[in-house]
């Protein structure tokens, strides 16, 4: 099965870069290309491709309102946001958008091909101990306008679960904690991004920072 990506920058340069690397490879293909946020949503759209590479600063509409769109709008395509900056703020606004993680600009090409096909599957593109310490330094500056989604829907199981997966422990850790089958886990987790309309874990992480679930240790 081929990966579709988009790539969406408003440098020509980079996104002929970024092409050459993702075509050179049999499983990836670059579908469409974007020099704005607008062009972004609208390829994603028309062309419902696995994965959307997204800069943040771009003209017409910005990384973050394109994710924002696109998750909104209910496309299976995940978001990675590019920035040149590895504690960048904008990080923050672009996962509780919708984005699936972020990657640098100077990323080496290995990488970047292994950071398509995880997103691609769904899991974390970061280490979740990486993301957490993302979420730590930048929460409490960046509020997040939109309400979390309600966890009146989720069993108290799914809710020990979902605080655990935002403290940075993965499935086996959370199997170990609980008592349970990793399977088990596993189910609950799927349960827990179903029942709050979550696109993957790291959405999950951010849902239990919003939710108070989880507290930063660095104010």
């Amino acid at each position: 099965m081929t990966l579709r990506v988009v790539v969406a920058d408003d440098q020509a340069l980079v996104r002929t870069g970024f092409r050459l690397i993702i075509d050179a490879r049999e499983d990836l293909e670059v579908v469409g290309e974007a020099a704005d946020g607008r062009e972004a949503v609208r390829l994603t759209r028309e062309l419902a491709p696995d994965v959307v590479l997204m800069d943040v600063r771009m003209p017409v509409l910005d990384g973050i309102q394109a994710t924002r769109q696109i998750a909104a709008s209910g496309s299976r395509a995940r978001v990675l946001v590019l920035t040149t900056w590895d504690v960048d703020a904008h990080v923050v606004a672009a996962l509780r958008a919708g984005a699936s993680g972020f990657l640098l600009k100077d990323i080496r090409p290995g990488e970047l091909v292994d950071a398509l096909r995880v997103t691609a599957r769904g899991d974390a593109l970061l280490a979740p101990s990486v993301l957490s310490r993302v979420l730590d330094r930048f929460l409490a500056t960046t509020p997040d306008p939109a309400p979390p989604p309600s966890l009146k829907d989720l069993s108290v199981r799914e809710r020990e679960v979902l605080t655990l997966i935002g403290q940075a422990l993965s499935n086996a850790e959370i199997a170990e904690r609980l008592g349970l089958s990793e399977a088990t886990v596993k189910n609950h987790v799927t349960g827990v991004l179903r029942k709050l309309n979550l696109r993957d874990r790291v959405q999950a992480v951010v849902a239990a920072y919003d939710h108070g679930l989880v507290r930063p240790r660095h104010p």
